[in-house]
């Protein structure tokens, strides 16, 4: 009855848990083990949970749970929840998502570069309205994003080499990257309700993404917490390096 219910509720959802699949397709959300099958459907509406054969937990009991109380867990950085919606979902929303965060940092860089003028002159402002300025600045922002994914790959690639042998565990990387940046679109409200203390909760914003970067790239790869750290730091060095590349250049970022 229950489980039935919410499968129903799933069912009218775009991300959507599959039933069955090939061995090793998905994952535990406890252990990281693999498993065949997320739950047995008995028919007539009646579903039941998988049993993990290492840990003797629910393979993902996620699949209960409405999406709010996911994205919840997602938010709180929660190892299961990321388990969950990378390995036992089918969600494809990475390159929009990508590309609409890029959007989000790029419209904060522009009114920050245009609060930085302070020429009143009308036909200055009138130069700030075109378009140029803010695609420039989604330009730097998606050169700056890929620069550090880069240095992110170069370090885990040399660290653990083993990991990231097949083309298919590069884009799964990827993908867990793009969605992990989610954070970024807290950038709107934080320019939206602008106050004294703006600059701290962009601040806050930046660190929130990398935690979340560190956690993806942990449960991806079934790292501990020290080589994700190290892997971001890097992709840290990498991105400032391009940032002083462009003011060496004389352009505002």
């Amino acid at each position: 009855g229950n489980e039935a219910a919410v499968w129903k509720r799933w069912q009218g959802l775009s991300v959507l848990p599959r039933p069955m699949a090939a061995l090793g397709a998905y994952r535990c959300i406890e252990c990281n083990g693999e498993a065949t099958e997320l739950y047995r459907d008995y028919q007539r509406g009646v579903l039941r949970i998988s049993i993990c054969k290492s840990c003797q937990k629910p393979v993902d009991k996620y699949i209960e749970y409405d999406p709010v109380i996911i994205l919840i867990n997602a938010v709180l950085c929660k190892a299961q929840a990321y388990r969950h919606i990378l390995f036992n979902t089918k969600i494809n929303i990475h390159g929009k998502l990508c590309i609409f965060c890029l959007l989000c940092e790029a419209y904060i860089r522009w009114l920050q570069l245009q609060d930085s003028s302070q020429n009143t002159d009308p036909d200055d402002l009138i130069r700030y309205a075109k378009e140029w300025d803010f695609y420039r600045m989604f330009g730097i922002a998606s050169l700056e994003q890929t620069s550090f994914f880069i240095g992110i790959f170069i370090t885990l690639w040399w660290m653990t080499p083993e990991m990231l042998k097949r083309k298919s565990d590069f884009i799964l990387l990827l993908k867990a990257l793009l969605l992990s940046t989610y954070g970024k679109l807290l950038l709107i409200p934080a320019v939206i309700w602008e106050h004294d203390y703006t600059p701290l909760c962009l601040a806050f914003i930046k660190v929130f993404v990398l935690i979340s970067n560190s956690q993806a790239i942990r449960v991806t790869l079934n790292l501990n917490r020290v080589l994700p750290w190290f892997a971001i730091f890097f992709g840290l060095i990498l991105e400032n390096g391009v940032v002083c590349l462009f003011q060496k250049m004389g352009w505002d970022v």
